[in-house]
């Protein structure tokens, strides 16, 4: 069976740019990471192209935070990088919303674990539980209930986000 580069770019490149920019939290560098990952496909010809696209676009974020620290940079984590640029048109309430959301999320992820961070953003990205297993070296069953705890872990570390805002509004009420 002959590798299809061409499918697997039209029915994952998506996906790997949504995972790669949790990663990076850069739109821009998302893409061209995104880009290097299927050049790197088109090399290898991997067997499960699916799965392996995103074990090295995984790899390549992390070559990516490693070579930053080496040089004695900070990753910066923009406040709004949205993956499509607002129109004219865009409401700018809605727009200042949408990027406030994306904050948050973005700082609860931060707080939760390496592993729970990547089973919630592959998963995200649409892997399937086996892929899931493969790419964290979890075993099969073991993807479902990290992965349910993953979730409740981000809506906790989101909910205590928000008690936090709340008391810091309360306090200054005061003053």
């Amino acid at each position: 069976m002959a590798f299809d580069i061409d499918g697997l770019y039209r029915t994952t490149y998506d996906s790997v740019v949504r995972f790669l920019y949790r990663k990076v939290w850069d739109a821009d560098r998302a893409e061209d990471l995104a880009q290097e990952v299927f050049m790197r496909a088109l090399a290898h010809e991997p067997e499960k192209p699916r799965s392996w696209v995103f074990a090295v676009a995984a790899n390549i974020a992390r070559d990516e935070a490693r070579s930053a620290i080496r040089k004695r940079k900070h990753l910066v984590l923009m406040t709004h990088e949205p993956m499509v640029a607002p129109s004219p048109n865009d409401d700018v309430a809605e727009t200042m919303d949408h990027a406030e959301q994306e904050a948050e999320v973005k700082r609860a992820l931060e707080m939760l674990s390496p592993r729970d961070r990547d089973v919630l953003l592959l998963w995200d990205a649409g892997l399937s539980y086996p892929e899931i297993a493969e790419q964290t070296h979890l075993a099969l069953g073991a993807v479902g209930t990290t992965l349910a705890r993953a979730r409740k872990r981000l809506v906790e570390a989101h909910d205590s986000m928000e008690a936090d805002r709340g008391e810091q509004r309360r306090t200054t009420a005061r003053s």
